[in-house]
């Protein structure tokens, strides 16, 4: 298999094959002379399949790029519940394949499935894309919308997936196996140049471009819809030279049908009298054939080994939920330019690109020096450890990324801070609290906040504040549970004084920074960000609201009713909260303090999670699809092929059960995830022990010579309440 074959190994395809019969050659009604491409022997008709296969996989991986922060920052659901739909709807993407394959097997045929399920595709693009305006209806008009374009693209991306490639292979004569082979290079490597094209530009267009006041998630998905509508054309302006089979039956059907019957024969004859056969397969003998029967045996070995496969697609899928989610929280700086955190999802297809070759030629043949067999069981066990090691990775980054959120509060507790705008030392006492042992300093930026214990869900507190020897006061304020709060103290009239104001909880959403202002003058201040968003202050130490800002350094205009001039705020970093005083009508550097620490664990700690989940993507995707296509007939790959990407759909039923039935903190979910994934690749690894590798064709042909016992004969059964 040529690494390009072999890259992104979900996007695979059906080649159904009616059972028994070896494989098909196209039959076709009129044998017209075929357009080449640069007198090669190469169909021109590929070359519009080829860029209908970029442009539609551009559509798909660049609208799920953004999917997880669209459902979080536009619709305003929690982390859970946008990591769940995710999900369901990644693993209805996977379950429509069998639909498609159906469909164009019994019914339409490749060339009209792929026509009918793209426009199906278009118009959920389009319907996604107007559920993504704010102006379009309120927030349920919103929902539906969404949930109904997202059912269209998952029936239209499914539907054709079994089809598309399988299509492209019909355009060859059957003498031109060698350039069906580099076809297949070149459709894949089509698949990847638009996933990493796409991943990395559509979560630009969301963040980089404003629209409607806000990241333009009508434009991050109209532009996929653009590029779906762009390969349905492509594909429709290559129909006249496209050879089309007829549907020829469906050999996933007849499988499910056999197995049907089996099991239903069975227990229609639970009779003692009725002699028992070897294998419970054989209970379909009295209507399916031999050879039937046999090549279904050999397929269900290998299903057997697939039950295992799901946790691993469990893992690997949450690469644009929970891991996009993780890097909402990071510093994503890089020198100057800042990166997207559902940008950081490029990564996987440009790291399998990358690793391909070097596994191919570098790491397998060290391995075969070694003298170690390393089995296709041992290269798929091996990925799964990889991806597992990935979520420890994942589990530590979400440790450190922790340590600069505010500590989660329990019942009857309350965090509080000191703002000392006094011009000397204050010593702060709470009656009934052990805080605050050392003097605050004057315009001293607080390490952290002090935990408040309360007596009940609202108490109100007495705080003694000492200046200078002999000068006291106290003053008494309202605390609530799990709130946070600043003590501002400050001098008026020659006395001290005291407010206590009402802090952010919880860290600014999407990596944007919080700031309020403090108004020391006598006088109301107006303050006039670049974006010309005025907030107005007024005087004697009044406090703003919180404005939201995307990271950057800032200036600000100030302007009273006599004066105007500006304050530099500085750097206002990734996920802060600031406090900035205004106490002089002169144009400085502002002093402010950050009440909520910025993000510093940078994004690019991702990248060990990265490479670790596409070293084993390597190992154990494209390994295990090619080992189970060695271990089934011609005619069952296409059956191997729909349980392959079942995997990958009950892989992400896995991720939405635990999302929403045991809902943990996020690095403590990794660490179940990473456990679950160790603890399914000894299963596995057992269950590899015991499997004996064969070769199809030779069991085939002892089967026919009678070198195998098989009981698929000898009884005729008749129906349950007679006798045998």
């Amino acid at each position: 298999m040529n690494a390009f074959q072999k890259n992104k190994s979900k996007e695979t395809f059906f080649t159904f094959i009616p059972a028994g019969d070896d494989p098909p050659k196209p039959a076709f009604s009129s044998r017209k002379k075929v357009p080449k491409l640069c007198g090669t022997n190469y169909p021109l008709s590929i070359a519009f399949i080829v860029v209908n296969e970029f442009c539609e996989r551009f559509s798909y991986y660049g609208m799920k790029a953004v999917l997880t922060l669209y459902f979080l920052n536009f619709l305003h659901w929690d982390e859970n519940l946008s990591t769940t739909v995710y999900h369901a709807f990644s693993g209805l993407c996977y379950f429509t394949p069998v639909i498609g394959a159906l469909i164009a097997d019994t019914w339409l045929g490749k060339f009209k499935t792929i026509i009918y399920l793209s426009i199906v595709y278009v118009i959920g693009h389009v319907i996604k894309s107007v559920g993504a305006i704010p102006t379009v209806g309120n927030q349920m008009v919103h929902v539906i919308l969404s949930m109904f374009g997202l059912a269209l693209i998952a029936l239209g991306t499914g539907g054709i997936k079994p089809c598309v490639a399988a299509f492209g292979g019909d355009q060859f004569e059957e003498e031109h196996a060698q350039e069906r082979s580099k076809f297949f290079s070149v459709f894949y490597l089509s698949i990847n140049a638009g996933s990493l094209i796409s991943t990395f530009v559509t979560p630009v267009l969301r963040g980089d471009v404003k629209c409607f006041g806000g990241d333009c998630y009508a434009l991050a998905f109209g532009v996929p819809a653009a590029l779906m509508v762009l390969a349905l054309g492509v594909f429709i302006a290559g129909s006249g030279m496209y050879k089309k089979t007829p549907p020829r039956g469906n050999i996933l059907l007849e499988v499910c049908q056999c197995i049907g019957f089996a099991v239903t024969n069975r227990l229609k004859n639970r009779s003692k009298q009725i002699p028992r056969r070897e294998h419970w397969l054989d209970w379909a003998s009295e209507k399916y054939s031999k050879q039937l029967i046999n090549e279904i045996k050999m397929v269900t070995r290998v299903l057997f080994l697939f039950i295992p496969l799901p946790m691993f697609w469990a893992l690997f899928d949450q690469q644009g939920s929970r891991w996009t989610l993780q890097a909402t929280r990071m510093n994503a700086d890089f020198g100057g330019v800042v990166f997207q955190p559902d940008q950081m999802q490029f990564l996987n297809p440009l790291l399998i690109l990358i690793f391909i070759p070097i596994f191919d030629f570098v790491v397998y043949p060290l391995i075969r020096k070694c003298r170690f067999n390393f089995t296709p069981i041992k290269k798929m066990s091996a990925g799964m450890l990889l991806a597992a090691l990935a979520f420890a990775a994942a589990a530590v980054v979400e440790v450190k990324v922790n340590e600069t959120a505010m500590p989660p509060l329990e019942p009857k507790e309350s965090l509080i801070q000191v703002l000392n705008l006094a011009n000397e030392k204050v010593q702060v006492k709470i009656q009934g609290q052990d805080l605050f042992q050392q003097p605050v300093e004057a315009f001293q930026d607080p390490a952290e906040y002090s935990k408040l214990t309360l007596t009940e869900t609202q108490q109100s507190l007495i705080f003694e504040l000492q200046s200078s020897p002999g000068l006291q006061s106290i003053f008494s304020h309202p605390v609530k549970e799990k709130s946070v709060y600043s003590l501002l103290v400050h001098k008026s009239e020659g006395s001290l004084t005291t407010h206590l104001i009402a802090d952010m909880a919880t860290k600014p959403a999407k990596g944007l920074s919080a700031v309020r202002f403090i108004n020391a003058l006598d006088q109301d201040v107006n303050v006039t960000f670049d974006t010309e968003q005025i907030i107005s202050v007024t005087k004697n130490y009044s406090v703003s609201h919180y404005t939201t800002v995307e990271r950057g350094n800032y200036k600000v205009r100030c302007k009273t009713g006599t004066k105007e001039f500006s304050l530099d705020l500085g750097l206002l970093d990734f996920g802060a909260s600031y406090t900035v005083l205004i106490n002089e009508t002169t144009s400085s550097q502002a002093w402010k303090t950050e009440d909520i620490h910025a993000n510093n664990v940078h994004i690019a700690w991702q990248l060990p999670q990265y490479m670790l989940i596409s070293a084993g993507e390597v190992m154990f995707s494209i390994t295990g699809l090619a080992f189970s296509y060695s271990q089934a007939p011609v005619s069952m790959k296409s059956v191997l092929q729909a349980g392959w990407l079942l995997t990958v759909a009950f892989g992400n039923v896995i991720v939405l059960i635990v999302a929403q039935a045991a809902p943990l903190e996020q690095w403590a979910e990794f660490v179940l995830f990473a456990g679950l994934l160790f603890g399914v690749c000894i299963i596995f690894s057992i269950m590899g022990y015991f499997y004996v590798s064969v070769n199809p064709d030779d069991l085939l042909e002892k089967e026919e010579k009678g070198e195998m016992p098989s009981n698929g004969n000898a009884f005729s059964l008749v129906p349950q309440k007679t006798k045998l």
